[in-house]
C-alpha cells in the first residue's frame, strides 16, 4: 500500500499559515482561499484546510457561487460536514448583510440621558454588577459598548489597564463609564467615587478623557458628571 506524505497547516512555516498571516497583516491581506480556510479550520487526512477551501472555490465558481449553493451541496464535498458548511454559509450571510447596510450611522451620545438610554434595557435587570465603557470618536459617535468586568451583587473590580486597552485599540477619543446596581438604587457608593477618580486620572495620562460615569438602576440612573461629585473630562 502506497504511503502519501502530506504537509499539514501546522507543519507550514508560521508566515505561511492563514491565521498567523491574518494576525500579522490584517484580513485584507489574505486571499479568498486563505480566509475560507480559516473558517473551515481543518481539512481531511489527504488535504489541508487550504486545499479544501480551494476545492470549494473552484467547484462553486468563487464566493458568489458559494453564497448561492445550498447547504446540502456544500456537504456533498468530501471533508465538508454540516458544521463546516454551516460556518461558511453563516459567514457569507453576515458579509452580505454588512454590505447591504452601508448607510447605518452610529448613535451620537452628548448627554447623560442619551448614554443611559443606550444601555438601560440591557443592564437594569442584571443580577450582578457589570462594568462597561461607551467608546466615542471625536464627534461623540459610539464606536462600541465594551464589557470591562463582571463583579458581585454589590461591587465590581476594574483595572485601568482593562478599561483603556480596548479604548486604545479602537482609537477612541473619549469614554463614558457605565455600571449597574442590582439593588435598583443608582446612588453612588464611596467605592464608585474612588474608582471613578482613579480611572479619570488614568485617562488623563493616556489622553482619553472620561466624560462621565453613569450608574444604572431600575429604570433610573445617576450621572456623576451631572451631580458634580467627581471632576470629569470635557
Amino acid at each position: 500500500m502506497a504511503v502519501e506524505y502530506h504537509l499539514t497547516i501546522k507543519e507550514m512555516t508560521a508566515e505561511s499559515r492563514p491565521r498567523e498571516r491574518l494576525a500579522a497583516y490584517g484580513a485584507e491581506a489574505l486571499s479568498d482561499t486563505e480566509l475560507l480556510a480559516i473558517l473551515l479550520r481543518s481539512g481531511t487526512v489527504t488535504a489541508t484546510a487550504i486545499d479544501l477551501a480551494n476545492q470549494l472555490l473552484v467547484r462553486f465558481g468563487g464566493l458568489r457561487g458559494l453564497m448561492d449553493a445550498a447547504l446540502e451541496e456544500l456537504q456533498a464535498v468530501k471533508g465538508v460536514g454540516l458544521a463546516k458548511a454551516a460556518q461558511v454559509k453563516a459567514a457569507l450571510e453576515l458579509g452580505r448583510r454588512a454590505a447591504g447596510r452601508p448607510g447605518e450611522e452610529r448613535p451620537v451620545v452628548r448627554t447623560p440621558e442619551e448614554a443611559a438610554g443606550l444601555v438601560m434595557e440591557q443592564m437594569r435587570y442584571l443580577d450582578r454588577e457589570h462594568f462597561r465603557a461607551i467608546l466615542l470618536n471625536t464627534k461623540n459617535r459610539v464606536l462600541a459598548v465594551e464589557g470591562v468586568s463582571v463583579g458581585t451583587l454589590n461591587a465590581s473590580s476594574v483595572h485601568p489597564r482593562e478599561l483603556f486597552k480596548n479604548a486604545i485599540r479602537k482609537s477612541a477619543a473619549a469614554v463614558i463609564l457605565v455600571h449597574n446596581h442590582p439593588s435598583g438604587d443608582p446612588s453612588p457608593s464611596r467605592q464608585d467615587l474612588d474608582l471613578t477618580r482613579r480611572l479619570v486620572e488614568a485617562g488623563e495620562i493616556i489622553g482619553i478623557p472620561v466624560l462621565d460615569h453613569i450608574i444604572i438602576g431600575d429604570n433610573r440612573f445617576t450621572s456623576l458628571k451631572a451631580q458634580g461629585c467627581v471632576e470629569l473630562g470635557t
